[in-house]
């Protein structure tokens, strides 16, 4: 009898351990087939370290985790944790649905950021998002056909990428790669309306109706009837114009840093160089992160925090930015040899000073898709730019609540 008691009493404390356990669900964004395998990794690793936490992965594509978060939400199904666009922060925080984070961190934990990167998801003096992902953009250039068609540089400017692009037309190479198609569409405008001087929104209007505005559109339309891009740039979307530089079909494209670990896999002899986004009447680039946030209704919010923490320790940062070509969040991160003594990479870097956020303002996904669709009815021939963008500020600043 004293042996079955405890036995008995054992089988109540491993019932009382497996009760004690808890289990934190993520969502991360794919960004690659390297994404869920890292997670898993990192998964298997935190669990290794606290056994009383098992971590549950889940992998949703960019196309569908805005609409599925909020659908989750909704339904009070939603992951502890999840991976989203920073530019979606804003709404996540005005709908009570994300937690604040500042009284889980101490300062030790702040100063592990780089300031650049961890503002985007401060709001109200608070901080709602940590930065798990970051890039900028940059021209990535073919030394091949450039050599071809004559040109020994990049250009600098945007009358130079029209000039260079002239000489490579007429060795029956497709210039400047210009994006039409889906997410980022208006993003790949904005380079331009930047450098001519432009702005996006401002003091939470719509800004991007002006002169600058029409100046930079007209210069894209230029480009396209002048027959210096791809044919039919509403047929391809970022992805698009990637592969086809990747296949030497065409000679310049605007994009960001992780462009380079697909080159090294899929086009590992192309002969490519990094150069900064051409100017007008000032430098510009932009400048993306990707927020990792806690959600207010988690049962496990300190569990959830501490995979946090170590996610955000030097090991799991540098191995997730080499894996998928994002520039460093952290400081331990930058201070590692891969970032370091990479060239390349380097360029991004040095663009950051002149980078641009999206605007972390409400109603910015319908300001986005009402630019988008702007610009590509210019494209297409549709409407003037001045036309198209006067509906898009009127659309955009309904959304903006102005």
């Amino acid at each position: 009898m004293r042996v079955r008691a405890m036995v008995a009493a054992g089988l109540v404390l491993l019932g009382s351990a497996a009760a004690r356990a808890e289990t934190v669900r993520v969502t991360a964004a794919y960004y690659s087939d390297k994404t869920g395998p890292y997670f898993e990794q990192m998964a298997q690793q935190f669990h290794a370290q606290n056994p009383g936490i098992d971590i549950r992965i889940e992998v949703v594509n960019w196309d569908n985790l805005l609409q599925k978060l909020q659908t989750d939400i909704a339904g009070g199904t939603n992951a502890d944790i999840s991976i989203i666009g920073t530019r979606w922060l804003l709404d996540f925080v005005k709908d009570g649905q994300a937690e604040a984070l500042d009284g889980y961190m101490d300062q030790a934990f702040r100063d592990r950021f780089i300031g650049t990167f961890l503002a985007p998801g401060q709001i109200g003096g608070k901080t709602f998002g940590l930065p798990i992902a970051a890039s900028a953009r940059a021209l990535f250039y073919n030394k091949s056909l450039f050599a071809k068609a004559g040109i020994g540089a990049p250009p600098a400017t945007w009358d130079e990428l029209r000039q260079d692009a002239v000489k490579l037309k007429a060795q029956g190479i497709a210039g400047f790669g210009l994006q039409g198609k889906a997410i980022e569409t208006d993003v790949y405008w904005y380079y331009a309306l930047w450098t001519y001087g432009g702005d996006v929104v401002r003091d939470g209007h719509a800004a991007f109706e002006s002169d600058a505005g029409v100046a930079a559109l007209n210069m894209y339309k230029g480009l396209i009837d002048a027959g210096l891009t791809e044919d039919g740039p509403t047929n391809y979307s970022r992805e698009d114009l990637q592969n086809l530089f990747k296949q030497g079909r065409v000679a310049m494209v605007i994009t960001a840093p992780f462009l380079i670990n697909q080159i090294a896999a899929e086009a590992p002899g192309l002969e490519y160089g990094i150069a900064p986004v051409p100017k007008q009447a000032r430098n510009a680039t932009y400048a993306v992160t990707d927020s990792v946030v806690l959600f207010k209704n988690s049962k496990v919010k300190q569990a959830a925090w501490k995979f946090l923490d170590f996610l955000f320790t030097r090991g799991p940062r540098v191995t997730f930015n080499r894996n998928e070509g994002f520039l460093p969040t952290t400081k331990a991160a930058a201070a590692d040899p891969y970032f370091t003594t990479n060239a390349r990479l380097q360029t991004f870097v040095d663009l950051l000073p002149d980078a641009h956020f999206a605007p972390t303002v409400t109603g910015w996904e319908d300001t986005a898709k009402a630019v988008s669709d702007a610009v590509q009815a210019v494209y297409v021939g549709q409407m003037p730019p001045a036309a198209a963008l006067k509906q898009a500020a009127a659309i955009a600043n309904e959304a903006l609540g102005k």
